[in-house]
């Protein structure tokens, strides 16, 4: 049967955030006066490159930024650049003392590594152009010099090569020169002055971007993201601070809430000293006693009225004898209602997604905070506004709305409420039946619903007659044998199918209506045993998909082979648009 071996892991982890595209800026500015004269030659690429190594600093300006206007938009002048060694050059004037170089010279390198050609990236990147770019960047003291720094750093972030040196080189001038001196947070907040408010938004949301794409790459890039000092206390300001004003649909959010939600991810097995929250499996025997028959229904029906444990609403956050910094915040009741008001105010699909995503990971794993938040999380009555993501046309939304809700199904009352309320857009999110979504979901999607649907209804009986009022069975039975749905699909519904014909209850309606015992099994030769009513689901599904080979040619998760990690990867696919440059002025 079915559903006979419970896996030692029973949560999933919500997706990484995707690759994300950036915003479009110009910097026609850099060039002062009227167009050339007529009879001005325009210079063929090789010269300009050489133009790059004049001895006149108004020469090698004015190539730069002609070389930016060059690579506005064009691929192939991108790749002639990298073909006529043009970059090291552009690398290595982003040191020249004057600005009106190293601004040009760094506007062009930011259109160069945008767009679909990697190689233009991985060459930026061996002629150690990073590090570079970190050098300036420290130096930076005006707005957009900074801008175009970070946002070609945001390009570059969107290459998993190039994710980890942008860790170890950029990370703490990214967040000491720019993240928190613009974000308004302070280390030892003055009670005299005034409070300050976020500066330069657009280079935060650069910043917020690139860090987005790296918070993917691998654990040990999200290790040090979390212990990087006032990092996660200047991004739960921001957000907090958007949400104070009203904007809470800014792509600044968007790339905060995403990289949080990155550095939730297992983040009770990846946080120094991990085991000190650990709590021990719960005892399966208990599950089947009388106290789990009286709260569910699950055992007995005989109409008794179903007893709570009063406790289960009455779990607070431990006592704090000092206010959390760090990494902690990350698991506290602030970020917590973060997301809480994201769900209730956002209407950009991402940010909705990226919240979900951010509680489904908090709410995964045997530890205490894990325990506290989906207690928090019933109490804020935010249950209800995860369910109401359910009906979004957006299938991404859907499906973080499904994981989150299956992992906040471990708690007893949030199951029976889960049950009463979500059920319903469940059931309808399924293929197939009168009352079906207009959507096509994917397999990934399918199969999260039917997961979340087992996980709600199992030791849950008045959701089980639930799922049947509202056809259910019919959608169920249908996915089972139309021969039409994929192995997972199939394998999921009938975990489902067999946890309603558990209950003796509702044998003898069932079959009043016509269904046969035969409709609630399920026979596929040689397949492994399916997981159980507590096993919970690892698969990847980035925020923005791309195919592996399509144009874009970016890699995924799965395609390296990391099965088990489901990071949002939302900024990974993404990149500053390019900037517009000027064309060669005469000197």
């Amino acid at each position: 049967m079915i559903g006979e071996e419970v896996p030692s892991d029973q949560y999933y982890w919500a997706p990484l955030a995707q690759h994300e595209r950036g915003s479009l800026a110009s910097l026609d500015s850099l060039r002062k006066g009227g167009p050339p004269p007529p009879n001005w030659r325009q210079p063929e690429l090789p010269e300009v490159i050489a133009m790059l190594g004049f001895r006149l600093d108004a020469v090698k300006s004015n190539a730069a930024a002609y070389l930016q206007h060059l690579c506005y938009r064009n691929d192939k002048v991108k790749t002639d650049v990298r073909k006529l060694k043009g970059i090291p050059v552009l690398v290595g004037l982003l040191d020249h003392p004057k600005k009106e170089v190293h601004l040009g010279a760094c506007g062009a390198l930011k259109n160069i590594s945008f767009g679909r050609d990697q190689d233009n990236k991985i060459a930026i990147k061996n002629c150690d152009g990073v590090p570079a770019l970190v050098r300036l960047l420290r130096k930076a003291r005006d707005m957009d010099l900074t801008e175009v720094i970070t946002g070609t750093l945001w390009n570059l972030s969107s290459h998993d090569s190039i994710k980890m040196e942008i860790v170890d080189h950029a990370l703490h001038a990214l967040t000491d020169e720019v993240i928190i001196p613009h974000s308004g947070w302070e280390r030892e907040p003055n009670e005299d002055c005034k409070p300050r408010h976020i500066e330069w938004e657009s280079v935060l949301t650069n910043t917020a971007g690139c860090l987005r794409n790296v918070s993917s790459e691998r654990s040990e890039a999200r290790r040090k993201l979390r212990e990087c000092d006032g990092l996660v206390d200047a991004l739960i300001f921001i957000v907090q601070a958007e949400i104070g004003q009203k904007d809470s649909d800014s792509k600044l959010v968007e790339n905060c809430v995403c990289l949080l939600r990155n550095l939730s991810y297992q983040v009770h097995r990846e946080i120094p000293q991990a085991e000190r929250y650990q709590e021990a499996p719960p005892n399966v025997a208990n599950n089947t006693g009388p106290h789990a028959a009286s709260c569910f229904g699950a055992k007995k029906g005989k109409g008794k009225k179903p007893t709570e444990d009063p406790g289960n609403d009455t779990v607070d956050f431990p006592k704090r004898t000092s206010p959390a910094r760090g990494y902690e915040l990350l698991f506290q009741p602030e970020v917590v209602r973060i997301y809480i008001s994201l769900l209730k105010e956002s209407k950009t699909p991402a940010i909705l997604e990226a919240s979900a995503g951010a509680i489904q990971n908090l709410c995964a794993g045997r530890w205490t905070y894990g325990r506290y938040i989906r207690s928090a999380l019933r109490q804020e009555k935010a249950l209800s506004a995860i369910a109401d993501l359910l009906t979004s046309e957006h299938e991404r939304v859907v499906k973080a709305a499904s994981g989150a809700l299956r992992n906040l199904a471990v708690d007893a009352r949030n199951k029976e409420l889960i049950g009463k309320h979500a059920i319903p857009n469940l059931v309808k999110n399924l293929p197939g039946g009168q009352q079906s979504s207009s959507q096509n979901f994917s397999e990934d999607t399918v199969v999260s619903l039917l997961n979340t649907i087992n996980e709600v209804i199992a030791e849950n009986l008045e959701a089980a007659k639930k799922l049947r009022e509202t056809q259910g069975i019919e959608k169920l039975v249908l996915i089972n044998k139309s021969g039409n749905r994929s192995e997972k699909e199939v394998r999921a519904a009938a975990l489902v199918l067999q946890t309603i014909w558990g209950y003796k209850e509702l044998r003898k309606p069932l079959e009043k209506e016509g269904w046969k015992k035969s409709d609630f099994q399920v026979n596929l030769n040689n397949a492994s045993r399916s997981q159980s009513s507590h096993s919970y689901d690892d698969s990847t599904l980035p925020l923005i998909d791309r195919n592996p080979k399509s144009d874009n040619n970016y890699s995924t998760l799965n395609e390296r082979g990391d099965h088990n990690r489901t990071l949002d990867r939302s900024g990974d696919l993404g990149e500053m648009e390019p900037l517009k440059g000027t064309p060669l002025m005469k000197i």
